[in-house]
């Protein structure tokens, strides 16, 4: 029999659980049609689900269509959930997205579809509560085009030719086929869907069973049935425990058989499986043996955890929505923490975003969620499986740390007869990136064992940024250099090297307080928007009026986690009961407060005894502590950056050899400035601060570096054009034209030239806008990132390499030319800069004019006087012959 994984997902009160009743019910499955509110649904098997009438835990039902067996896994549709339901998305072979047609697109229904898009899984997409008053489909469709894809559309097939045009609109390969047959193939209509070109949108009520059937049909003729491998591979998606405490591992076969007594391993432990379990509902059957594409439970597994891979499945990296606010667990009176914290774990086990951590120097136990509502529900789950009534602290906001700029980190220990050296290399990521850890370093500096310890122990914790004791995040973390001792080195060694190089490179960097941000959409009466818009600008968020439905108006926006945690009451209040607030978790951005909340935390990361920022030299056969400012001046192997620059410059230096006397690089420029570039008055050397790699080297005795180095010309786009008259009367009339013109003008200046021209163009003010860098002819052409100006390319750009390079800078904005002049480079105006353009053509164009000038050869001159002599006689003589022949 064929078989299904087919996920379902929701915005909170969507109508998720309701569709589930109705799928199970069209399919035969069940004979009465559950409800939540009737605390009857057959997917809501815990007590707390069915007080509350909403999903908590993802569950699963297996019914049969046809001869397709399909496992539906029902998913918790509550944003404070979103980690259960992430895990899930690890196993699915298709989704179903249920958006409320009363509602429309909501905030967490677009976080849904980003990761549906991340973890590229096909959907459908059914429109619930159609049978609501005030619903429209060509409204809600629109809105679904516009808010998720352009590719969603209706699959109703009363009117094929509309249909396979909306089709064709979706994919090429579509569209070709219909123009050339007039129709399209079920199996390619597939395909599109399996690929994600198209998402099948359906409309009906699941409560009324209206449009459910013909969304089962749909579901069935427009889904491809996976194959598998017959190597054995299975992915972990949840823990969890049955009645009587047995661990449970839920996994999706991905490959191969599974049977009971198979030793299961992922290369760290190895356990054997005692039973295999297939759930439906609260129930389940016990098998022997299951084949892939069977989604099940087994017992006997003490180890496992969410997102392992086991056999050819790859593990999973950590949720994407993770828990943004800390709370303590104040534990009843006589109550021993330590007794409590194994308890705790097991919860742990199956949540792992929950985080319990056990704070020593406070005795304290903290844990992270998502929200308020999944405090109460750990709260009522350690109740009713511990028999222990636990508080909870009015909860802070999970910070992170990250950093601006690019640093080396060394970490040094060598206690006596131990000994490791390690150099990493920290460089800032894009938000929401995470850590990323790479290796940059030779065998025959540090053997290939070191370096993958090394990664093992970058990976194996948590590491602490230097401003608030907050894990660190986007950055990218590469091993370039390191050091071990044949004799005295061992594993523990690297490890607090590795641990002391991070904290190192961290006090040095630039680091930055990163705090969560929600997006939210909020719904308020149209006359109480500006009170609403007021609010959110004092909450430091940012906002617009999305749409207008009668009189409600709808906001969307974002804002920090920690000003909109408790707005929700605020807006019930104000809006008497007709406000609604929905958030979802958007990411980590810097901090609107960081300056009060380092202060607030007041953490001292030279105090951190478990997370040291020094390091521990030898010498004379006694060990000693380095503050974290001075481990460059002890440190043993040479610095990245120091080596990096030494090979650039060999490279530089190194002769060229050939048969033929080469003219050199120095000639060349002579010859050029010469004939181009005579005009060009000499270029001012200005000192700058050495760079922070520089300070810890000195350069050997004597040595004289003779570099040729490659001139750059940076040119600020628009303050040029607004500087020269023709081309500001240009921009005035077609902004466009007037960029053409100078890139085409500065093109022909390079062809003279001959060094690399870039020109930066201002594009901070586009949202949303990433750093375009784009080839024009034989020049370069920047549009900066939103929120960077030319100038600041510009300096950034100066800064980093007017030691490598010859830069000059044309701009006439007096305060940029005293920051470049600052960096050591040269200077053009913009007056200058249009001369310099004048007198290069003219000079091009007197060398093309002496190069095609036409010198003509005379025979005359080169005759001696008496060859001449000789042939004016024959002319003459000639001319008289002929005057006799006239005369006859």
């Amino acid at each position: 029999m064929k078989k299904l994984v087919v996920g379902i997902l929701a915005h909170v009160d969507a109508g998720k659980t309701t569709l589930s009743e109705a799928l199970l019910y069209v399919s035969g499955k069940i004979r009465k049609l559950g409800r939540v509110d009737n605390k009857d649904a057959y997917l809501d098997t815990y007590e707390l689900e069915r007080a509350r009438g909403i999903t908590i835990f993802s569950k699963q039902a297996v019914f049969e269509v046809g001869d397709t067996r399909i496992t539906l896994l029902d998913t918790p549709g509550h944003v404070d959930f979103s980690a259960e339901m992430e895990r899930t998305l690890q196993v699915l072979d298709y989704a179903i997205l249920v958006v409320s047609g009363a509602d429309g697109v909501q905030g967490h229904t677009k976080t849904l579809w980003h990761l549906l898009e991340i973890y590229k899984i096909p959907v459908f997409i059914f429109v619930n509560k159609m049978d609501q008053n005030g619903t429209n489909k060509d409204k809600v469709i629109n809105e679904i085009k516009k808010q998720l894809d352009d590719r969603c559309i209706e699959f109703s097939e009363e009117n094929p030719e509309e249909f396979f045009d909306r089709l064709a609109m979706c994919d090429e390969m579509i569209m070709e086929t219909y123009l050339e047959k007039g129709r399209v193939e079920t199996s390619q209509i597939s395909a599109a869907v399996k690929e994600r070109k198209v998402f099948p949108c359906f409309f009906g009520s699941a409560l009324k069973l209206e449009g459910v059937e013909e969304f089962i049909h749909g579901l069935m003729k427009y889904t491809v049935v996976p194959s598998y491998p017959n190597e054995f591979g299975a992915k972990i998606f949840k823990i969890t425990r049955d009645e009587q405490g047995n661990r449970l591992t839920h996994m999706k076969l991905t490959g191969g058989k599974l049977k009971v007594r198979d030793v299961l391993t992922n290369g760290v432990w190895e356990e054997k499986v005692n039973q295999i379990r297939i759930y439906s509902g609260e129930k389940f059957e016990a098998v022997s043996e299951v084949d892939a594409g069977t989604v099940f439970a087994v017992t006997g597994l003490t180890q496992s955890r969410p997102g392992e891979g086991l056999g050819i499945e790859k593990s999973s990296g950590a949720p994407l929505l993770e828990p943004v606010l800390q709370y303590q667990i104040i534990l009843p009176e006589g109550c021993d923490p330590r007794a409590m914290l194994p308890k705790l774990r097991q919860i742990e086990d199956e949540e792992p975003e929950l985080n319990i951590v056990w704070d020593e120097q406070l005795q304290e136990i903290r844990v992270r969620v998502m929200g308020e509502v999944q405090i109460e529900i750990l709260q009522s789950i350690i109740k009713s499986r511990f028999g222990v009534d636990v508080a909870f602290d009015d909860g802070s906001i999970v910070y992170k740390e990250t950093i601006a700029n690019t640093v080396e980190g060394v970490g040094h220990f060598e206690p006596l007869r131990h000994y490791a050296e390690v150099h990493l290399l920290l460089e800032p990521g894009e938000r929401g990136s995470g850590l990323k850890f790479d290796v940059n370093c030779s065998e025959d500096v540090l053997a290939k064992s070191w370096q993958r310890l090394v990664l093992t122990h970058l990976e194996e914790k948590v590491h602490k940024g230097v401003l608030t004791g907050s894990a660190i995040t986007d950055m990218k973390i590469t091993l370039v250099s390191g050091r071990a001792h044949n004799k005295h080195t061992q594993g523990g060694d690297f490890r607090e090297a590795t641990y002391r190089a991070v904290r190192q490179g961290l006090k040095e960097a630039e680091s930055i307080l990163l705090e969560p941000y929600y997006d939210f959409q909020l719904e308020v009466p149209e006359k109480m928007v500006g009170r609403a818009m007021m609010d959110i600008e004092k909450m430091h968020g940012t906002c617009e009026i999305s749409q207008i439905n009668g009189d409600m108006a709808v906001l969307v926006g974002s804002a920090p986690v920690v000003t909109m945690r408790n707005y929700q009451k605020e807006v019930v209040a104000y809006t008497k009961g007709l406000g609604r607030l929905f958030c979802s978790f958007k990411g980590y951005e810097p901090c609107h407060n960081a300056q009060e909340v380092i202060e607030r935390i007041g953490y001292d990361s030279e105090r951190d005894v478990e997370n040291p920022t020094g390091s521990v030299f030898c010498a004379n056969g006694v060990s000693f502590l380095v503050s974290w400012d001075e481990v460059k001046n002890y440190m043993h192997v040479e610095s990245y950056f120091q080596k990096k620059e030494d090979e650039e410059n060999l490279n530089q230096n190194r002769p060229v050899y050939s048969g033929e006397k080469a003219i050199s690089l120095e000639e060349i420029d002579q010859i050029m400035n010469k004939t181009f570039y005579a005009n060009q008055g000499r270029k001012s050397a200005w000192k700058r601060q050495k760079a922070s790699e520089e300070r810890y080297y000195k350069p050997a005795a004597g040595a004289k570096r003779h570099e040729a180095k490659e001139e750059y010309l940076l040119v600020d786009g628009y303050n040029i054009i607004y500087a020269w008259p023709e081309l500001k009367k240009l921009a005035d009339e077609n902004l466009d034209g007037a960029r053409m013109k100078l890139l085409d003008m500065l093109s022909n200046y390079q062809w003279i030239r001959r060094c690399h021209v870039i020109v930066v163009f201002d594009a901070y003010r586009v949202e949303g806008h990433k750093e375009e860098i784009i080839d024009y002819y034989n020049i370069h052409v920047v549009y900066t990132r939103e929120a960077q100006t030319a100038d600041q390319y510009i300096e950034k750009f100066a800064y980093e390499n007017s030691k490598n390079y010859d830069i000059t800078v044309a701009t006439s904005d007096g305060l940029q030319q005293i920051i470049v002049r600052g960096e050591g480079c040269a200077l053009l105006s913009a007056r200058e800069l249009k001369a310099e353009l004048e007198a290069a053509n003219e000079r091009i164009k007197q060398e093309y004019h002496k190069m095609n000038k036409i010198d003509r050869n005379y025979l005359g001159d080169a005759l001696s006087t008496k060859a001449k002599r000789h042939m004016e006689d024959l002319i003459e003589e000639e001319n008289k012959n002929n005057g006799i022949k006239k005369d006859k």
